[in-house]
């Protein structure tokens, strides 16, 4: 996958940047369709994560990175983190 969370991450902190261009800020329509799309992809993320951890499945996408899955007692990997998707 081509996009990562660290580049929705990495888009948003420039977004805030420009926000904060005292000299040329950032359209405010242009910030929220940009904040609207984030949403969608945080959401869709959050249901992977959701569905990685109901079915133990440990393919993914590639939007998270590796380090976040570890192997369960049983040898199985699993999405690292308290068990919720949020």
């Amino acid at each position: 996958m081509k996009n990562k969370i660290s580049d929705l991450r990495n888009h948003l902190f420039a977004t805030l940047e420009a926000l904060q261009d005292e000299t040329k800020p950032m359209d405010l329509d242009r910030a929220r369709a940009i904040a609207e799309v984030a949403t969608v992809v945080v959401e869709s993320a959050k249901a992977e994560v959701l569905f990685l951890k109901t079915t133990d499945n440990v393919q993914g996408s590639g939007f998270f990175p590796e380090d976040m899955k570890t192997i369960g007692n049983d040898g199985q990997r699993r999405i690292a983190g308290n068990g919720s998707a949020q």
